[in-house]
């Protein structure tokens, strides 16, 4: 199975968003009784937002909060027996590859349960085949993504220093001072944002952002081939819909959202068209992604057309990128085996010969199995120059190898 990287399964989404536009206005949520407000708790995993939903009072399942969609997702096919899905609508997700790979089923309205509030209408596209390994990703079950149709009715605050969503009517939802109130655009159902970059050759460029809660990175640069900062290298950014799409990472000197400016920002920037939606009319540069945006208390309230940002405590921490040029999932029923997917051409990771497929038993005497994906990602980019004792099986062997970590940008 290939890891499937954060980055490249926001590319799908926003991919696979073109191709599933319905008329979903008419699904959302809404809150039970009399109640100005329900505080829903998630877990952050691998900068992705992570829920418990009910389906037709079976579950729970573990769906993933995303502002980056228009429809919500259900990418475990097991659920279409459990959920008793009818099969005779089936949407073809063009692009993405042929055959029932890549095509899924159309539900009728399901009964979608999450404490204290009610769903309407909500309907969801099962995907016939799970390609993108997400559940490897996180370590854990993932059975899915909601996206507009949480976001449309309610003004939702996300916190990431208790992590809870509270959940309010637009009109009782209460905004501090100290703020910032930045307005956006819900388009094609998601939201989009316009603010001043700091590019490469140093203009300060006016650009339009999704604000995507599913994309794990700071930000994303799209259509920069011909102006990519100098200190950058060659990355695989995920699996795409035919294989990895490649690209580069680099920093950003400075963003601007409304009164912060955030600074020294490790981007990504695809190569080539495997992002752009050929159907899609919105013309944008990128997106702001979970790396960004996870910094903040922030208030989505798309029916007055804003975003509210509040500094939270991790607001001036640096950003830093992996250092080991390694890429890897967790394997097995118990999601308890770290897999390598992939090894950078010259980084850490390769000057010691790991390969793919090699798995990574301990880490500095620790093992891995006791340890979450996440705390692994933090060593990783701990510290340039920081010598780690690795023990691998490689070649059907054990080796104990040392691993210098190197700051690549």
């Amino acid at each position: 199975m290939h890891a499937k990287t954060i980055h490249g399964w926001v590319f799908w989404l926003l991919f696979l968003s073109c191709f599933l536009a319905s008329s979903v206005d008419a699904q959302y949520f809404d809150i039970n009784g009399h109640k100005k407000r329900v505080i829903i708790p998630f877990r952050l995993v691998r900068n992705m937002i992570i829920i418990k939903v009910e389906i037709n009072n079976k579950g729970p399942f573990n769906f993933i909060m995303d502002t980056g969609v228009g429809l919500m997702i259900i990418t475990d096919p097991q659920l279409i027996d459990s959920l008793k899905v009818c099969k005779n609508r089936t949407l073809k997700l063009g692009g993405l590859g042929e055959g029932d790979d890549y095509e899924a089923y159309a539900t009728a309205p399901l009964q979608i349960n999450i404490p204290g509030l009610t769903s309407h209408d909500v309907a969801a596209a099962i995907l016939k085949k799970d390609n993108f390994g997400l559940s490897n990703y996180a370590g854990m079950p993932i059975h899915g993504l909601l996206g507009y149709e949480f976001f449309n009715n309610l003004a939702v605050r996300v916190d990431f220093s208790d992590s809870t969503l509270t959940v309010y009517r637009p009109g009782d939802v209460r905004l501090y001072g100290k703020g910032e109130k930045i307005p956006i655009t819900i388009e094609d159902h998601k939201p989009y944002l316009e603010t001043n970059v700091n590019m490469p050759d140093g203009c300060i460029k006016k650009t339009k952002l999704v604000i995507d809660l599913g994309a794990g990175h700071p930000l994303l640069l799209e259509n920069m081939e011909k102006a990519l900062p100098k200190n950058c290298i060659a990355a695989n950014l995920g699996m795409g819909f035919n294989g990895p799409v490649s690209g580069y990472i680099s920093r950003i000197s400075e963003v601007e959202l409304g009164k912060y400016k955030i600074r020294n920002i490790v981007s990504s920037f695809p190569t080539g068209d495997s992002l752009i939606c050929k159907s899609e009319d919105i013309k944008r540069d990128g997106n702001l992604g979970l790396g960004i945006l996870k910094r903040f208390i922030i208030v989505f309230d798309y029916h007055n057309n804003l975003i509210y940002l509040k500094p939270g405590p991790n607001f001036k921490e640096p950003f830093e990128h992996d250092m080991s040029g390694l890429e890897y999932y967790a394997g097995g029923d118990d999601y308890k085996h770290i897999i390598i997917s992939r090894v950078e051409p010259g980084s850490a990771g390769d000057t010691i010969g790991l390969e793919k497929d090699d798995e990574i038993l301990s880490i500095n005497l620790k093992p891995t199995s006791t340890m979450s994906l996440e705390q692994i990602d933090d060593i990783f980019k701990s510290q340039n120059d920081r010598n780690l004792v690795l023990e691998v099986f490689h070649d059907n062997k054990h080796d104990m190898v040392i691993m210098t970590l190197k700051r690549r940008i």
